[in-house]
């Protein structure tokens, strides 16, 4: 399940601000240039970002599988033709967004595996001062430690169907279970989570973690100032 994960990596020892800005840097290069060219280098900056994250690429696609159709959706009915069956010239376009919203999930995985919830949060704060970013710094600490959850109950939900023959009912019979299964359990796990934040006093401004960079951040901003460079350039 991908979620943070303590370890010694290159990565783990960034400051989180500065895997914010190489993502949100590298996320503005995939849109300014979705071209065979540059969605190459791309890759090569996104294999480079995973290694130094010690994050598996067959894991992280693995745990994006859920976006796989919605990508290949696009290239396929766009290249459909009344005339000529398929028209691969029209669905090279869609193709090479769905591939670059690909590598920006991948990035994406690898500062969730490298960066405590506690983290981001102190640099959401951090970046938007105020209540809006205190309100912004504790939603995302709440998707963070709420969406490993629903993932695993959904996944027991499909072990439990399986393991009474659920695999024999139709497919729409299948998605209804573990929809309204889902649901209700998401719902449950909700209540259960007021309830504990109530109980534990929920503070609007904890005492976050000290956020200080160090030499390796230099290299990480330095990478973040030139994809966004790259970016503007594209775009004037």
């Amino acid at each position: 399940m991908l979620s943070y994960e303590p370890g010694d990596s290159f990565a783990h020892r960034l400051d989180p601000r500065s895997k914010l800005a190489v993502q949100g840097g590298f996320a503005a290069a995939a849109f300014a240039y979705t071209t065979p060219p540059g969605l190459a280098g791309l890759t090569l900056i996104a294999a480079v970002v995973l290694l130094v994250a010690r994050t598996s690429p067959g894991r992280a696609l693995w745990e994006f599988r859920f976006v796989f159709p919605f990508l290949l959706a696009a290239p396929l009915l766009e290249g459909l033709s009344w005339t000529d069956w398929f028209v691969v010239a029209d669905a090279l376009d869609p193709a090479l967004a769905g591939y670059r919203v690909l590598l920006v999930l991948l990035v994406a995985a690898a500062y969730v595996r490298t960066t405590p919830v506690r983290d981001s949060r102190a640099a959401v704060q951090w970046i938007i001062p105020g209540r809006t970013g205190r309100f912004l710094g504790m939603g995302v600490a709440f998707v963070f430690r709420f969406l490993p959850v629903l993932q695993a109950d959904l996944s027991r939900i499909r072990d439990a169907q399986r393991a009474r023959l659920g695999t024999e009912r139709s497919v729409p019979a299948r998605m209804s279970t573990v929809v309204v299964a889902g649901f209700n359990r998401a719902f449950e796990r909700a209540d259960r989570l007021s309830i504990a934040l109530r109980a534990r006093c929920l503070s609007w401004n904890p005492t976050l973690p000290a956020l200080r960079f160090s030499r390796y951040d230099a290299g990480a901003t330095v990478i973040a100032i030139v994809l966004f460079a790259v970016s503007l350039r594209s775009a004037i």
